[in-house]
């Protein structure tokens, strides 16, 4: 499935994975829109990076009225690089887990990035949305195969499941260690001429480990999109030795 589209500098990038389905609302935000100054500027969604709390609330309620959705119906992660899925019917911040999933009409479940990825997945015909948060660690933990088993308990289908994969480093620019690189399979992993360490393909691990849950290929979006080669339109926690914001990967159901 080809990435979707960005124009201009867009506040909020739309997945065509969930485009053709009116009871999925999806999106991922960019570093436009929002109010907040240096080095956040402007659409800063993280609590946590140092930003003002007045700047941050702004943002993420002009990103929720941009889905169409009440801030107060907003659940995050506490997104601690592990393999914790949650199931969840409300809105909160849920401590200690990477994953959320929820059958509930109306709850956002965001995932905050600044070169991990959002992985937003949904099951329309069953009613069942995940989300959650794949940086190295949690690719090699498989985070993306729990949120999906985690959601199958629920009553998805693999088989009908659509996903995205929002941008994140790109291959060209996540260079990693060896004893990174080696806990990943050597058909996602690349050794460049010249470069002195590999380079994992984050955006194909995840993809490959979508794939081997079941999930079609053909209904997987894996963006394009490379956040530390457009800082101009994302956070990059690498690109700016860790003074920056955080963009949200969120998804929501509908009745």
């Amino acid at each position: 499935m080809p990435s979707s589209p960005t124009t201009g500098r867009s506040p909020l990038l739309r997945p065509r994975a969930f485009a053709d389905f009116p009871s999925v609302t999806a999106g991922m935000s960019t570093r436009h829109g929002g109010v907040s100054g240096p080095p956040y500027d402007t659409l800063n969604l993280g609590r946590h990076v140092g930003d003002e709390a007045s700047c941050v609330e702004e943002n993420r309620r002009r990103f929720c009225a941009a889905l169409d959705t009440d801030p107060a119906w907003l659940a995050t992660a506490g997104q601690v690089h592990g393999s914790t899925v949650r199931v969840i019917d409300a809105p909160r911040h849920e401590p200690f887990c990477d994953g959320l999933v929820t059958t509930t009409p109306g709850l956002l479940l965001a995932i905050a990035v600044a070169d991990c990825a959002a992985v937003l997945l949904a099951d329309p015909a069953r009613g069942v949305a995940g989300a959650c948060h794949a940086g190295w660690r949690g690719a090699v933990r498989r985070i993306p195969a729990d949120t999906v088993g985690t959601m199958a308990d629920q009553g998805a289908v693999p088989a009908q499941i659509r996903a995205y994969v929002s941008p994140c480093l790109s291959q060209d620019a996540f260079e990693v260690g060896p004893e990174v690189a080696e806990q990943f399979d050597d058909a996602v992993v690349a050794r460049p001429d010249g470069a002195d360490r590999p380079h994992v393909d984050l955006k194909a691990a995840i993809r490959r480990q979508l794939e081997g849950t079941g999930v079609p290929s053909d209904t997987i979006e894996v963006s394009n999109r490379c956040t530390m080669q457009e800082t101009d339109h994302f956070f990059s926690h690498r690109a700016t030795e860790g003074s920056t914001g955080r963009m949200f990967g969120a998804i929501v159901l509908r009745h």
